[in-house]
């Protein structure tokens, strides 16, 4: 089970593993109290794309597909999330952003879950 939350949210034993998918470390929270796993950095959207899309609601559909197209490039990385789920049975995804519907941990989710479908 792969779930998301916000890093500022209160860690939770239900989390499992908890990792943490943002290129930037957040804003005013001590590694101490993040509580994190594994801070995957290189899992995130890059620089040009994180500054482009500057969390535009607006731009969330055109943000999906280039993020799409990044994940598609770091396969290496997808994995090891799907190992880490297999291995703890639930992994939370953390990001930092205010907006809870428009970011890349639901992104990244629904990417993992779709590259798990068989092909129809």
């Amino acid at each position: 089970m792969i779930k998301i939350k916000r890093i500022y949210d209160t860690p939770d034993e239900n989390d499992g593993c908890r990792i943490l998918v943002d290129r930037l470390w957040p804003r005013g929270l001590s590694r101490d109290k993040a509580n994190i796993d594994l801070w995957l950095k290189e899992i995130a959207p890059g620089d040009e794309l994180r500054k482009w899309f500057s969390h535009d609601v607006e731009k969330f559909d055109e943000f999906r597909k280039r993020y799409k197209q990044e994940l598609r490039n770091k396969p290496e990385l997808v994995a090891q999330i799907r190992g880490l789920e297999k291995k703890h049975k639930t992994i939370t995804l953390l990001f930092s952003a205010r907006d809870v519907s428009h970011n890349n941990s639901i992104v990244l989710r629904n990417y993992i879950k779709e590259t798990l479908k068989p092909p129809v």
